[in-house]
């Protein structure tokens, strides 16, 4: 990992007006991710995962504060800048897969491309699907898919235009837990080939794959904590 972190918050506050209300959803949040770390962000309900997580991933901005992301400070740049990011060095994974329901697995792989408007989309497409195992399903919609192929199909769409960092939020949130281990060790294996990884979290097994644990409680960091994640089984090569 690089001495010089990836993404750098200073002093980040989100405070979100209801009403004539404000809810203070985070409040003086600095942190550093390093390029090939595994991150896992952890907290109770309200604790600010969710916008932490919102604005690592470029969907919203902070109210106070800087984001560095490769020491460039974001809150200079455009929305359009901001959604080129997003299409380019970040990938999305959600709990509910977010797939498009009418569409085939290659299709919804094809999306981020589509928006890009990247040449050889299929094939990048079909390339992602194999990493996650799931090439032989590639013509099959989402309701013709476990909840398991779902979420690999989610993970294909999100690594298939070779992001810098991938962002899952509760992951395996509709998941079985032998289904869960099984995209924990996709993930890993990403991990393992430099990319980095950020999960959000409310699982104690789900966070210890992690390298790294980030605790939230009001808004605020309540612990930083590297550990000794589990170890995943090693990519399958046929010989």
């Amino acid at each position: 990992m690089s001495d010089l972190p990836l993404i750098r918050l200073e002093k980040v506050y989100k405070i979100y007006k209801m009403g004539e209300s404000k809810v203070r959803a985070l409040y003086g949040v600095s942190l550093d991710i390093h390029q090939g770390e595994m991150l896992a962000i952890m907290g109770s309900s309200g604790s600010g995962k969710s916008t932490l997580m919102n604005i690592l991933g470029c969907l919203d901005r902070p109210t106070k504060g800087r984001y560095l992301l490769s020491g460039e400070d974001i809150g200079d740049l455009s929305d359009n800048e901001l959604a080129a990011i997003r299409n380019k060095r970040l990938g999305f994974v959600f709990q509910s897969f977010n797939l498009l329901k009418r569409t085939s697995a290659i299709e919804n792989v094809e999306l981020p491309m589509v928006y890009s408007g990247a040449k050889n989309r299929s094939e990048r497409a079909m390339e992602a699907l194999e990493k996650v195992k799931l090439g032989d399903r590639y013509k099959h919609k989402p309701s013709e898919l476990s909840g398991g192929e779902q979420q690999r199909v989610a993970i294909a769409r999100a690594i298939v235009t070779d992001p810098d960092i991938v962002l899952a939020d509760e992951p395996t949130g509709n998941l079985d837990s032998k289904v869960s281990a099984e995209i924990m060790e996709i993930f890993c294996q990403f991990n393992d080939a430099g990319k980095t990884i950020i999960l959000v979290t409310h699982e104690r097994d789900i966070a210890a794959y992690a390298t790294r644990v980030v605790t939230l409680f009001d808004g605020k960091i309540k612990s930083d904590v590297p550990q000794n994640s589990i170890h995943c089984r090693p990519i399958e090569v046929n010989t």
